[in-house]
């Protein structure tokens, strides 16, 4: 036993004082209040790459918009491109359209006829028909235009037939009779009838067509 009552070797009996280690050093978290606690200034750094990414950001919007702007653009000229397109051939055809109906209304109207004095006298129109020719034994000079038909059909003297052509708007002659103004020289430029109302040649746009056998 010691002189103060302790037993010897006891080292909780040394009178030096124990020390106390703070609780924030025990790597504990500190908790910061929002509203008290001053933020830090953002670093150079920082503030350049949030600049950076603003810069982005802002070439990015304009780049888009740029993009819809060309494509609204390019749609709009094709709607006009196309409209224009559409009413250019409206318009051609509605000019196409009357030209061929002024044009059906002022033909001149090619019918057979024969040679009487210089004037043309309507015939049956089968004396210009190739196949009835050739059945009754006629001929026809395709240089020429003029058809020969035998004389038990209408000679003396030999009875001869080609295509003559009324006035433009003039209706043809019945058989036996003529029109003042008829020729037997096809007229160029005119639109042509037949005695069927078919059209053999086409005038208007300066288009023509031929069909069946032609007395000039």
């Amino acid at each position: 036993m010691s002189d103060n009552g302790r037993p010897q070797g006891d080292d909780s009996s040394s009178d030096e004082p124990t020390q106390q280690v703070p609780a924030d050093a025990q790597g504990s978290i500190r908790y910061q209040d929002p509203q008290s606690t001053t933020p830090r200034e953002p670093t150079l750094a920082e503030q350049k790459a949030r600049q950076m990414a603003e810069q982005r950001r802002a070439d990015a919007e304009r780049a888009e918009q740029a993009a819809a702007a060309a494509k609204t653009a390019k749609r709009r000229k094709m709607m006009i491109g196309g409209g224009a397109t559409v009413g250019v051939v409206a318009l051609v055809a509605a000019m196409y359209t009357a030209s061929e109906v002024s044009a059906s209304a002022n033909a001149s109207q090619q019918f057979c006829a024969s040679d009487q004095g210089g004037q043309a006298v309507a015939a049956e129109p089968e004396k210009c028909d190739e196949n009835y020719v050739h059945n009754h034994g006629g001929y026809i000079d395709h240089s020429s235009g003029f058809i020969f038909m035998p004389m038990f059909l209408g000679g003396p003297p030999v009875p001869q037939y080609r295509y003559a052509y009324t006035p433009a708007g003039t209706a043809p002659p019945s058989v036996g009779s003529t029109v003042s103004g008829s020729s037997f020289n096809k007229p160029s430029g005119t639109t042509i009838k037949d005695t069927k109302g078919s059209t053999i040649q086409r005038g208007g746009f300066g288009i023509s067509s031929k069909s069946g056998s032609s007395g000039s």
